[in-house]
């Protein structure tokens, strides 16, 4: 009985259920049944009121005169229809606020007149006038050569650089792109780089290690001591090379060169002056004409 019960207990059956019916997701997407521009996501806002203020400047500007004169205007009919007294009362309450109204509008048609009369000098890219040139200094091997053609092409496509010059160990190693022309002939402005490092600007820059950006070229008064950039140069970067060389960069755009344009010009400096030092030791010395 024992038994039989045993068995009468037995191992239930088991139930297995279906599996849960999946949607058909399609495997495959065709390129060509994407529509353009089903793109539903988000997208760039645009500020409207400042997009408007920069195409009607001239009016933003003389809005306040404007507005001003309406006030006085305004002012002096309402005091006019009112029937009070002409004259100012300080014990009326109308007077007052008339007094405050008419010192408001004389103050929104003083900054409408500031403001026309203040305007932002629009900057703008100058051509440089001189002569192309490629001078680089002969006795250096061909990497060295690739290194310094590389940085040229490289500040001259990112940046607004249109003139560089390098001096090293008082040799002129590289003087490409836009140069001075010469005073007889069609020729660019050699560079004089012993003169260059006896001059306060290499000296200035030597003392001070760091980098010096001339962003308005004109209002530098040793603009004499580098006569072998363009005339009409309008900004310019003296790099140190450790402490026996520069590297000068002359821009097309006042204030042309931005914060990220000068540090990386600083990594530059940094990697030119090693790469110089490496074999300017072992070069022979050339007397410069």
């Amino acid at each position: 009985m024992e038994a039989g019960r045993i068995l009468h207990i037995g191992i239930p059956w088991i139930t297995r259920r279906s599996p849960p019916r999946l949607p058909n997701f399609p495997r495959f997407i065709c390129a060509s049944s994407i529509q353009r521009g089903s793109y539903k996501g988000p997208k760039p806002g645009r500020d409207w009121i400042a997009d408007w203020v920069s195409k009607n400047d001239d009016a933003v500007r003389s809005m306040p005169i404007y507005v001003g004169g309406a006030s006085l205007l305004a002012v002096l009919f309402n005091r006019a229809i009112s029937g009070i007294a002409p004259v100012a009362d300080a014990s009326s309450s109308q007077s007052r606020a008339d007094l405050l109204t008419l010192g408001l509008a004389v103050t929104n048609v003083l900054t409408g007149l500031v403001w026309i009369s203040i305007r932002p000098k629009s900057i703008t890219p100058v051509e440089p006038q001189g002569v192309e040139c490629l001078v680089i200094y002969s006795h250096l091997p061909e990497s060295v050569v690739s290194e310094i053609l590389w940085v040229w092409e490289s500040l001259s496509a990112v940046t607004c650089c249109k003139s560089l010059v390098i001096v090293y160990d008082c040799q002129c190693i590289v003087q490409i792109g836009v140069a001075a022309k010469s005073l007889n002939i069609d020729e660019p402005f050699a560079v004089d780089a012993a003169k260059l490092m006896q001059g306060s600007v290499y000296q200035g820059v030597l003392k001070s290690g760091a980098q010096s950006y001339l962003a308005n070229l004109s209002l530098y008064p040793g603009r004499s001591e580098l006569p072998f950039l363009p005339s009409n140069t309008q900004a310019v970067i003296l790099q140190p090379l450790g402490d026996r060389g520069i590297a000068v960069l002359g821009g097309d755009t006042i204030r042309g060169f931005t914060t990220s344009d000068q540090t990386w010009i600083t990594y530059i400096g940094e990697k030119l002056d090693a790469t110089l030092a490496k074999y300017m030791s072992s070069m022979p010395s050339v007397v410069q004409e």
